[in-house]
């Protein structure tokens, strides 16, 4: 018999920014008890020649977004300025169904998305897409995104930072509490950036055998077994939602 209730007894930290407290109520309804523990925050990059650099972003044939995140800060910098989406002439790529549906909140069209939503597939299959042209494309990124693109793409790339990453430490005793009180608990991580602070303030504590490790992206699971850990539970597919169903098939802890 099927259990309507499949993380009935589990609990599951989340460790993202805000954005990722969407998925509460879905965990909720399976059962399980939701913790919020953000390790990272993000913050928008204010500059006084922002309304410079949106004419500047308009003349580009793709924009390019690998996250809530950016699109966020973009759409920040659009409002403040008054700018719609049809003010930018060019096509959107986007990594991602979140960053996607974001995108396409602000009124943007999203011309093209990688079959798994990491940049490295976008390097892979993004100069098709262009036929062989070399098109001017800008990435709208965070000041922590890699330089996948730049490097891995076979024609120039210019880079808008529109946002900074910034680490949390208040989350420590928080979670050291939580991990150490319930029995079966599943941490989720969905950047190198939160691996690195649970690494530093809550793994040099209590280790990392206390928790089953879920890793959203092969990034992510790079970052984990960097520091020495095991990952348990990471999906084929790059979402929130696909990892909170692979762990409802994880078994309870012997």
């Amino acid at each position: 018999m099927q259990n309507n209730l499949p993380l009935e007894g589990k609990t599951i930290i989340l460790t993202g920014t805000s954005k990722t407290t969407t998925i509460i109520d879905d965990i909720k309804a399976l059962g399980g008890q939701a913790v919020i523990a953000p390790l990272i925050e993000t913050c928008e990059l204010i500059d006084k020649n922002d309304d410079v650099q949106l004419e500047f972003a308009r003349q580009f044939e793709w924009l390019i977004f690998t996250s809530q995140n950016a699109v966020e800060a973009f759409a920040n910098k659009m409002q403040r300025f008054n700018v719609s989406a049809v003010y930018f002439q060019g096509k959107i790529a986007s990594i991602g169904t979140k960053t996607t549906t974001a995108l396409e909140k602000l009124g943007f069209h999203v011309n093209f998305m990688p079959s798994i939503f990491s940049a490295d597939v976008f390097v892979q299959e993004f100069p098709d897409v262009v036929a062989g042209s070399s098109p001017t494309c800008l990435f709208i990124r965070g000041e922590k995104a890699k330089n996948t693109l730049k490097e891995g793409l076979p024609f120039t790339l210019k880079e808008w930072t529109v946002y900074e990453t910034i680490e949390r430490h208040d989350q420590k005793q928080l979670m050291i509490e939580c991990i150490r009180t319930n029995s079966d608990v599943t941490v989720i991580f969905a950047s190198p950036s939160a691996v690195d602070v649970y690494a530093k303030d809550i793994a040099s504590v209590i280790g990392w055998k206390a928790v089953h490790v879920a890793a959203i992206g092969h990034i992510t699971e790079a970052a984990i077994v960097n520091h020495g850990a095991i990952v348990d539970i990471m999906p084929s597919v790059y979402t929130m939602q696909a990892v909170i169903e692979e762990i409802t098939k994880v078994g309870e802890r012997k």
